[in-house]
């Protein structure tokens, strides 16, 4: 935690350093009660001293202030450490690859990279806080003790003793409750937010029961945890409270000895009453806060568990940055896998020529998603090479990879905030003239003519304010303004309808020109001029050629599925 802690080290040493005196201050109580019972209570020698009672609340007055300032400085460094922690977390979740996304939840993310934060940084702080000032309250009252009697202060320290032993087994007994703890708390978070992006199909279905079934689930599952959670370390403040009773009754058992044999005085021994009250006091509660270090402990090692893992896509070493301009992209005996020992794609090999468009079409399943998925490096392949000019794309740097492609998805998404703002994710320091061009070549602009904010309108989460197509054409404005030399359309209008499809087409032919394209297309009729058209089946490569050559190929596959749309749309056409 050090390099988080540096930054803000003065104010936290300040903070830790505050409660020394916070905690010390506990034994002015006790102390002065000493004098005020031998001399005013049995001698009745003086009459009561006025700077005792003035002394006490002159002393409890400045620990207060000390407590708020105590609190202050906690809260301000706490704040400063977490939002280090999950500036450095945001940071370590940008640079993770696709595949770790696909293995979690939405609420894992959110918790692992954000709550995690808080648990280990305000929960610790505090709990240090309280620790410290009730590590020198206890040193202040056991000098108290001694102070008034040695031998009852051995008394009080051995049962003291014995009251922390249990506390070095807490650890292991609550290490797995911890962990199942963390999914559930991750669950309850993913569970909002498919309600919350799932509201229309859950609408539609009527669905209510079912989420509502499943968030009773997992609040019981909270619920039987947190219960356990009790089990394991709720045991220690009762143990406590019972150990610390039998230090008290044995003080004063032995204490009314020491009384009556003339060894210590009635004030000492009220002194030393009043100090050790104070001392087992807040030992008594403590299991509570040793819950809470414990899961900020825990935290702590989750985070830099995160923060130490390696990414396994990453540069090398020294990254070749990929120039603007290209001549072939080629695929060599590739071979891919998402779960091992379960091949996606097998030997592929493709060569594709720059200003080429390499249609990839086949049965859904069949790999073509994953062909276009490699060349980007949202995955890595398990062998074989992709390389562009003969350079491995592994050997070129991410960041220059990514920016001479373009990509546009079935469901492109869309950020939060203004149609200007989504488009300039793809050259933020675009001028107008190209972002007008952009709409313009998008076929968005007479859409954008009829906002009455224009480009300034705001299209809500995901974009959820437009339609499928207006989506799709603030995508390819986006990719557009890019002006990357290689460009890849996975499936980029077949969630659309026959109109919104058709404009759709013009702004995609428009993004097309010049470049290197890979596209995937549902209706074949969209890819008919395509360069070439690579079919995808199973994994293998096994038709390549122009539409004009694979239909010549008799029980082609690429021309079973051209005559099966075909005859498809004529029997629409016939219904219509």
């Amino acid at each position: 935690m050090w390099p988080y802690v540096k930054p803000v080290w003065f104010r936290a040493l300040c903070s830790m350093l505050i409660c020394i005196p916070i905690g010390s201050l506990d034994a002015i109580i006790a102390l002065a009660l000493k004098p005020y019972m031998d001399l005013v209570m049995v001698e009745k020698s003086i009459a009561s001293p006025w700077y005792i009672p003035l002394g006490i609340v002159a002393f409890t007055s400045v620990q207060g202030g000390l407590k708020y300032l105590s609190a202050y400085l906690s809260t301000w460094v706490g704040g400063r450490i977490t939002n280090g922690l999950k500036f450095d977390l945001f940071k370590k979740l940008l640079t993770y690859e696709t595949s770790f996304y696909d293995k979690r939840n939405s609420g894992d993310v959110v918790f692992q990279f954000n709550n995690m934060a808080d648990t280990a940084c305000s929960g610790l702080l505090d709990n240090l806080s309280v620790f410290t000032q009730r590590i020198f309250s206890s040193i202040s009252l056991v000098c108290v003790l001694f102070y008034n009697s040695w031998q009852l202060a051995l008394i009080a320290v051995l049962v003291l003793g014995c009251a922390f032993a249990p506390v070095a087994k807490l650890q292991k007994r609550i290490k797995s409750v911890m962990d199942k703890t963390v999914v559930a708390d991750a669950a309850i978070i993913t569970e909002y937010n498919e309600v919350f992006a799932g509201n229309k199909t859950i609408t539609s279905y009527n669905l209510q029961d079912h989420e509502t079934n499943k968030f009773s689930w997992i609040l019981k599952n909270i619920f039987n945890l947190r219960i356990k959670m009790v089990q394991k370390t709720q045991w220690l403040s009762p143990m406590m409270h019972v150990i610390v009773s039998v230090g008290i009754a044995a003080a004063i058992g032995y204490g009314s000895h020491l009384i009556m044999t003339n060894q210590i005085t009635a004030g000492n021994f009220v002194s030393f009453i009043t100090a050790l009250i104070l001392l087992y006091t807040p030992v008594k509660n403590i299991g509570n806060n040793l819950n809470a270090v414990q899961f900020s402990f825990f935290a702590i090692e989750q985070i830099f568990n995160l923060l130490d893992a390696t990414p396994t896509i990453k540069d090398k070493e020294k990254p070749i940055t990929m120039p603007k301009e290209h001549n072939q992209i080629q695929f060599e005996d590739v071979c891919f896998e998402y779960v091992e020992n379960v091949p996606v794609l097998n030997n592929i090999s493709l060569s594709v020529q720059k200003g080429e468009t390499i249609a990839l079409v086949g049965n859904s399943g069949g790999g073509k998603s994953t062909i276009v998925s490699l060349i980007p490096r949202f995955y890595d392949i398990k062998s074989g090479s992709i390389k562009i000019d003969g350079i491995d794309i592994r050997d070129y740097s991410l960041k220059s990879l990514r920016q001479n492609i373009a990509v546009v998805f079935q469901d492109n998404f869309l950020f939060s905030g203004t149609i200007r703002e989504n488009i300039l994710l793809g050259k933020e320091n675009a001028t107008e003239e190209e972002i007008q061009n952009a709409l313009k070549m998008a076929y968005l602009d007479e859409f954008v003519a009829t906002l009455k904010d224009g480009l300034d309108t705001q299209i809500g989460e995901r974009g959820i304010l437009l339609s499928g197509g207006q989506k799709q054409r603030v995508a390819i404005a986006r990719a557009f303004i890019k002006d990357a030399p290689i460009v890849i359309l996975d499936e980029a209008t077949s969630a659309l309808d026959n109109k919104s499809e058709a404009i759709v087409q013009k702004a995609i032919d428009n993004l097309m020109k010049d470049k290197t394209v890979f596209v995937i297309a549902h209706r074949l009729s969209t890819i008919q001029n395509a360069s070439r058209i690579a079919v995808i089946n199973e994994g293998h490569l096994v038709e390549l050629g122009t539409h004009d050559e694979l239909m010549q190929i008799e029980n082609g596959q690429y021309k079973a599925l051209y005559e099966m749309q075909f005859k498809h749309k004529q029997e629409e056409g016939v219904n219509a």
